[in-house]
């Protein structure tokens, strides 16, 4: 009686995903919240509201919300709803439930570039190299990579062939990394390597007014493709009987994903798993292929899940912070293999 009740009433969210948006967005407020408030610092609700709306006079209280945790939590929101759309976007363009954000390399230049700073004399003699130089550095890694990515979708015709050559770009760029890592100074390398992890760490409000306005223009941009994207899923010819201009369209797909996933890696880093896991939960809870209801979906799902374990890299060994790649991979590795077991909805 209780299953009947259960499935009855799962059938009636799905014939409805706008409340299952509400719930997602709901979700993302607690997450947020839980981030601003919990740590070595705990931070009453009442505080944080006072604090929020100028009412607070604790200065210790005002520092940690307004200059530590807050710009950090939006940064892991926009950071984690740009992942999941980009892997979304990839997953539908080649059609491969496995693909992330990563597979064109774009991650792979920004850490060549990244590590040609860190690892070389690049860094101009300097006792450490500056965050900025080395957000800079990523930028361009990325920026490149994704004008090469750009140039060969032009000229190549499939998919798989595309696919392909960015898998080639990012083992050619790890090998150069590999052997700039070999012949590192110990210090150089340590650094270098929780770079590679992912962090959020040590986000300021300068960074978020970078992130947050281009992350938000870029999302915008995808969900204005979500209905030649339904189209692609029945097929190149139907979608060209529809009115889809399929080169255009393969041009637009790779260059906003490209860019979403160059803008977060330039300043968190490689952040594993939100770009492949995060679509995936979207489709198994919607039960739906309709890219005008998944695209929100994993910005709100995305934003949500690396909220949340950014959280727990904060939190969990305290004073010592664990890289979030090392979370997103503990707890996106099972869901993933599970959704593969047991995929339900086809792409």
């Amino acid at each position: 009686m209780v299953q009947r009740g259960l499935s009855g009433f799962s059938r009636k969210m799905r014939r409805n995903p706008s409340y299952l948006l509400s719930l997602f967005g709901l979700l993302l407020v607690i997450s947020l919240v839980l981030s601003i408030t919990l740590g070595s610092v705990s931070i009453p609700l009442k505080d944080l509201c006072q604090v929020l709306f100028g009412q607070g006079n604790h200065a210790v209280d005002k520092t940690v919300i307004l200059d530590i945790r807050l710009p950090r939590a939006l940064a892991a929101v926009f950071g984690g709803a740009a992942l999941a759309v980009s892997g979304l976007l990839l997953q539908i363009f080649f059609r491969n439930p496995i693909v992330d954000p990563y597979v064109l390399g774009v991650s792979s230049g920004a850490t060549l570039v990244v590590a040609l700073l860190m690892l070389t004399g690049f860094s101009l003699g300097m006792g450490s190299v500056s965050p900025f130089l080395v957000t800079l550095a990523a930028l361009i890694g990325a920026l490149a990579v994704v004008a090469l990515v750009m140039a060969i979708a032009q000229r190549v015709k499939s998919a798989v062939t595309l696919l392909v050559i960015g898998l080639m770009i990012g083992y050619l760029c790890s090998a150069v990394v590999n052997i700039l890592m070999t012949f590192a100074e110990k210090e150089n390398l340590h650094n270098f390597i929780l770079w590679t992890l992912g962090s959020f760490s040590g986000f300021d409000w300068g960074e978020v007014e970078i992130l947050a306005p281009a992350g938000g223009v870029l999302l915008a941009a995808a969900y204005l493709l979500s209905k030649p994207l339904n189209a692609l899923l029945l097929g190149e010819d139907y979608a060209q009987s529809m009115g889809v201009n399929i080169k255009k369209l393969r041009i637009s797909t790779v260059l906003i994903s490209s860019a979403l996933t160059a803008l977060v890696t330039a300043f968190a880093g490689p952040v594993a798993f939100i770009g492949l896991a995060s679509p995936h939960l979207a489709r198994l809870i919607l039960g739906t292929s309709d890219n005008k209801i998944l695209i929100p979906a994993s910005i709100l799902l995305g934003a949500t899940v690396t909220a949340l374990c950014d959280l727990l890299a904060r939190i969990s060994f305290s004073p010592i912070e664990l890289p979030i790649s090392a979370i997103t991979s503990l707890l996106g590795a099972p869901i993933v293999i599970s959704l593969l077991m047991k995929r339900r909805t086809s792409l």
